[in-house]
């Protein structure tokens, strides 16, 4: 009982900070959010402190449910959930940090290589200090959705259908692929508007596999940790790689 209070304590308060990072970002930094993404916010007749708490507010209740559903099914795979009852900080943090940062060159690596030939060019990155909280942000959200709840949905269901091969860690590596593709297709939306193209087919192949490939890679590696030590581990892989190629990079 003790655990899982502990569980739900740290898995509230990613929730609360996935939560206020939304509010800050749209009631603060408005104009560099915008300028990055190349599309001016529409007027919504409120301020935009009403707009974040708003946003803030489906946050909460979506993301909530959405997690709520990923410890659920973390706990019926065998998982650790939202952090390894026997880890310690370093399965905690240390490793997600060294992880994080390598694939935060992956992905500056990539950026360098495919730039000249995807028809696009380098990736923008939000300014400073926008770029620390979308950090925070995608760290804590995408993994709920896509390791806890994309991973664990399917883990579940390949769990079942594998279950008479006794196939459950050929399972769990299945649906880590199929997370880390959904993972790469979760920033097919960033891609069109960017580029400005309204359809697949305005989209240059090379970029799509830009898109798919370094994402999924740094998908691999956070599904790996989530499986060893939970969201928590996860969380700081994606948010350590953001830094890295975000924060870091885009100053540099």
């Amino acid at each position: 009982m003790e655990t899982n209070r502990k569980q739900i304590t740290v898995f509230l308060g990613l929730l609360l900070v996935y939560a206020l990072c939304t509010f800050a970002t749209y009631a603060f930094f408005t104009d560099q959010l915008t300028s990055t993404l190349g599309t001016p916010m529409p007027d919504m007749g409120v301020p935009f402190w009403v707009v974040g708490l708003a946003n803030a507010g489906i946050v909460l209740v979506v993301y909530g449910i959405l997690g709520w559903a990923g410890i659920a099914f973390a706990r019926k795979l065998g998982l650790p959930g939202v952090f390894s009852e026997d880890g310690n900080w370093r399965r905690w943090f240390n490793i997600p940090l060294l992880l994080g940062i390598a694939c935060g060159v992956i992905l500056i690596i990539g950026d360098i290589l495919f730039a000249p030939i995807n028809n696009f060019g380098r990736f923008p990155h939000p300014q400073f200090p926008v770029s620390i909280i979308a950090s925070l942000s995608a760290g804590i959200g995408e993994e709920m959705m896509f390791r806890g709840f994309v991973f664990g949905l399917w883990g579940l269901i390949l769990a079942w259908l594998l279950k008479r091969l006794n196939g459950n860690t050929l399972a769990l590596w299945m649906a880590n692929i199929i997370a880390a593709l959904a993972f790469g297709a979760g920033h097919l939306g960033t891609l069109f508007l960017l580029t400005g193209a309204s359809s697949f087919a305005g989209l240059d192949p090379v970029l799509l596999t830009e898109t798919f490939l370094l994402n999924g890679i740094c998908g691999l590696v956070a599904g790996w940790r989530y499986m060893k030590d939970g969201l928590v581990a996860a969380a700081g892989v994606h948010f350590w790689g953001d830094v890295v190629f975000h924060v870091i990079w885009g100053l540099a």
